[in-house]
């Protein structure tokens, strides 16, 4: 890219040092004609990928709106937790809730809070979708092809442990509030220590929390 900026900077400068008589439409036209071949030249060397991410609009999240949240006493335990309120929510709540019961309502509470900052990680990544629930339903379709597999392992989601749901949906609602202490070090994604998938060789480990490994995906 910095080769396309010092073509647009060399055909400034020289348009520049011409005098008025040598400034003819014929002498810029074959300048600029020049100059564009260069910047091709340089646009086809990048790796398409990368050229992608470099000219991406920035993401706009789809974040629900936050409220305002002060948790600087909190305790990641589950007397802590049942004094906190009632959480409810809208569509992007309940599917962070579901995700929480789903993937991690056998954890820890510290578990939980970090299972649901991985999920806010990827919302806030460009590389992910824009939304709670685009992010918990990627890939969504396709038997065990999904990023969280409940979502595609053929089961029916039903939640028959309310009282686990009503916790999680406190950990899904301080989330998305917002305010929350950072428990992974900007993981992106987990397993638990019963398996050990590819990624998990390549990719930097962040942190380990109850039965689940974090890990941040590197871009180039």
């Amino acid at each position: 890219m910095g080769r396309i900026i010092f073509a647009f900077v060399a055909l400034f400068g020289a348009t520049q040092m011409m005098s008025a008589a040598d400034v003819t439409s014929a002498n810029v036209s074959a300048q600029l004609v020049s100059l564009l071949e260069t910047d091709r030249k340089a646009l086809r060397s990048v790796d398409p990928d990368r050229l992608d991410r470099l000219t991406a609009a920035p993401k706009t999240s789809l974040l629900p709106k936050t409220r305002p949240g002060n948790f600087k006493a909190i305790k990641y335990d589950r007397a802590w937790l049942a004094k906190q309120p009632k959480a409810s929510g809208d569509a992007q709540w309940r599917c962070l809730a579901e995700a929480l019961y789903f993937e991690a309502r056998g954890e820890s509470v510290k578990g939980q809070f970090a299972v649901a900052e991985v999920i806010m990680n990827r919302v806030k990544s460009r590389n992910y979708p824009n939304s709670i629930c685009g992010v918990i339903n990627q890939g969504t379709g396709k038997k065990f092809a999904c990023q969280f597999t409940y979502t595609c392992d053929g089961k029916k989601e039903i939640i028959s442990e309310p009282k686990a749901f009503a916790r999680v949906g406190k950990v899904a609602r301080m989330t998305i509030d917002g305010g929350l202490p950072k428990l992974t070090n900007g993981a992106t994604h987990y397993h638990t220590k019963a398996v050990n998938p590819r990624w998990a060789r390549v990719y930097p480990r962040t942190a380990t929390i109850g039965f689940h490994i974090f890990y941040r995906q590197q871009y180039s």
